[in-house]
C-alpha cells in the first residue's frame, strides 16, 4: 500500500477480530473456468478456519472441496467514508470426520436454509490479509491513525 492512499494494512490478529464480528462473507471460487462469488453466513473456528454449513448435495460443496478459495468479509460506513475488508485464502475441505461434524453441529454456523443432509466446509486460514479505509481517522470508535 502507498503511504498516503488512505488505507492501513491490518495484521492477522486484527483481521480475525474484525472477521469474527461479520455476519456474512463471500466465497470466491472457480465455476466453469470463471470466477464465481457467493455470499454465505459463516463462523470462525478456534484455529481461525472459516466454517460454512451447506447442503451436502450443493453445488458449492462440490465446487470447492479440496481446492484453494478466497473468503472475503467487510464492513463499510458510507457516511464516514471508512471501513475494512479482510480476505482469507486457503484450501477448502468438507468435514468428513463424524466427531468433528458433531462438534460443529453444536458450535458451528447455523444454516439459513436448512437441508436434510448438511455438511460443514472448513477454509484453512493459510493467508489472512486486510485493510482499513480511514476516512475520518476513526473506524467504529477505534482510532486508526497509528
Amino acid at each position: 500500500m502507498y503511504p498516503n492512499d488512505g488505507f492501513r494494512e491490518l495484521d492477522r490478529q486484527e483481521c480475525l477480530r474484525l472477521l469474527a464480528k461479520a455476519p456474512v462473507g463471500r466465497v470466491v471460487h472457480t465455476r466453469h473456468a470463471l470466477p464465481a462469488v457467493l455470499p454465505v453466513n459463516f463462523s470462525l473456528d478456534p484455529d481461525s478456519a472459516v466454517l460454512l454449513r451447506t447442503a451436502a448435495d450443493s453445488e458449492l460443496s462440490r465446487a470447492i472441496d479440496g481446492v484453494v478459495v478466497a473468503f472475503e468479509a467487510d464492513e463499510v460506513d458510507a457516511v464516514a467514508h471508512s471501513g475494512w475488508s479482510v480476505v482469507v485464502t486457503g484450501r477448502a475441505t468438507v468435514v468428513t470426520d463424524p466427531a468433528e461434524h458433531g462438534r460443529l453441529s453444536r458450535t458451528g454456523p447455523s444454516s439459513w436454509v436448512p437441508s436434510p443432509e448438511e455438511v460443514f466446509i472448513r477454509i484453512a486460514a493459510e493467508l489472512v490479509t486486510g485493510r482499513a479505509l480511514v476516512g475520518g481517522r476513526t473506524l467504529y470508535g477505534v482510532d486508526l491513525s497509528s
